[in-house]
């Protein structure tokens, strides 16, 4: 990992969401749900491969909207792996930001995602825990320094895509 004391090296962020635990699981695991949520504002997913079992590969390509900007088109892909999976209660993978959209292509960014869910009567406690281990170039230094913001954002789109599946009866 890189020397610079500036950069995030671990981020928690926990959050009650207003859903039970089987159908926040359910938006964890189900790659059409996720690619609905997964990435910051302004951001879609057309391309989001996610096998929810341990050994399962991820595969996401998230693609910057209009709302971003002078990012608009530029695409941001990466990829992991499932380490474990414990149904309904724990979610571990390991994820790198890739240089482009060729699955081959060299990480600048590897980080291990713990995600642990808990009931919380009619809502889910989900706690998550991003520890970065590798940083590597400027592209890294420009992604952790919105690393913060970003998961953040996703996690507020986690929040209202539960909403909208529940008003919805999906």
């Amino acid at each position: 990992m890189s020397d610079n004391k500036e950069q995030i090296k671990e981020l928690e962020i926990t959050r009650t969401l207003n859903a039970p635990r089987n159908l926040v699981w359910k938006a964890w695991t189900d790659p059409k749900l996720v690619a609905r949520w997964w990435g910051p504002r302004g951001v879609t997913n057309p391309t989001c491969e996610w096998d929810a079992r341990p050994g399962g590969e991820i595969y996401i390509v998230m693609l910057a909207g209009k709302e971003l900007g002078p990012a608009e088109g530029m695409k941001w892909p990466m990829k992991g792996t499932f380490t474990e999976v414990v149904p309904q209660s724990r979610l571990v993978y390991t994820g790198g930001a890739l240089d482009d959209v060729d699955r081959s292509s060299n990480t600048f960014i590897e980080q291990t995602v713990t995600v642990d869910f808990e009931d919380q009567g009619k809502k889910t406690g989900m706690h998550l825990h991003i520890v970065l281990t590798k940083i590597e170039g400027s592209k890294a230094t420009s992604a952790i320094q919105g690393m913060t913001m970003g998961w953040n954002q996703q996690m507020d789109k986690l929040s209202e895509e539960l909403y909208n599946i529940s008003a919805s009866g999906e």
